[in-house]
């Protein structure tokens, strides 16, 4: 699933492509995954004549912002958007087509088709679900050691498992949990509550040095992941630990296990992050 990273280049990717264009027409071939409206032809209705202003990120949602109103967009496992020309042949999974009156068009295409949009009056995108219970936004300047020590503090689950949760800090997903507790030199089974001040300080600071690396690199593309121009991300030759079973440690030669924590496959160091305090620091 794409994760921070990867949606943040789409989004700067889009942002490049369809700012400023006017929809004259949407075409839905997969109802479902239009969420609201729940009519895909109201949905298509409503964005008659709408004009992209910006797109933004939540998270790991696409915020497409209109005149007057906001598309929500996940990716889920493997949505992607690209920019074609109207006489462009159209791709097997393309289930949304954004026709624009300058002749091209923005088409969501989604093997899996796990992808959601959800159409929302411009406002009130906060308002409810999807995005309401998202949790701190890793990549602002309210992102800081304190804020993340407020939502670990006291907490006797998982360091991974509450580094997931979407509820706690929005868009880290699988390969950047592993990345960042790996170069915080912290154990993924650790008690979220049970930090110090010091590797508080280490993970806050990892967690952004991480994910703005991944930005930089256009994400990772470990399976099919690509951005709105088809091109793929190359942090997934950064790896320091995920996906590296059996290989040695880049730190310490010790081979890199993996586990299954809160039912997610986790790469890890035995000797880098100890389960307790220590292991290396970054």
């Amino acid at each position: 699933m794409p994760e921070l990273p990867e949606v943040e280049t789409v989004r700067r990717t889009l942002n490049t492509l369809i700012t400023g264009k006017t929809i004259e027409r949407v075409t839905v071939s997969l109802p479902r995954i239009i969420r609201r409206p729940e009519d895909p032809l109201m949905f298509a209705a409503l964005l008659e004549g709408q004009k992209v202003h910006t797109i933004e990120r939540s998270g790991k949602f696409l915020r497409f912002n209109l005149d007057g109103w906001v598309i929500v967009s996940h990716l889920r496992m493997e949505g992607r958007y690209g920019l074609y020309a109207s006489s462009d042949p159209v791709e097997k999974h393309t289930h949304v087509i954004f026709h624009f009156t300058d002749g091209t068009e923005l088409r969501y295409r989604d093997v899996r088709q796990f992808g959601t949009m959800d159409l929302l009056p411009a406002g009130e995108e906060f308002a409810g679900a999807p995005l309401l219970k998202l949790g701190l936004e890793p990549l602002v300047p309210e992102f800081t050691a304190d804020a993340l020590g407020a939502k670990l503090e006291g907490k006797k689950t998982r360091l991974k498992t509450v580094l997931l949760n979407q509820e706690i800090v929005a868009g880290i997903g699988n390969i950047y949990v592993d990345e960042t507790l790996f170069r915080a030199g912290l154990h993924p089974e650790r008690a979220a509550g049970s930090l110090t001040r010091l590797e508080l300080e280490r993970l806050h600071r990892c967690i952004v040095d991480i994910l703005n690396e991944a930005v930089a690199a256009g994400g990772s593309s470990v399976k099919s992941y690509v951005n709105g121009q088809g091109e793929s991300g190359s942090f997934q030759d950064q790896h320091r630990i995920y996906g590296r079973k059996g290989q040695p440690c880049h730190n310490c030669g010790t081979p890199i296990e993996r586990i299954v924590v809160g039912g997610r496959g986790t790469h890890y160091c035995p000797t880098c992050q100890k389960p307790s305090e220590g292991g290396h620091q970054a």
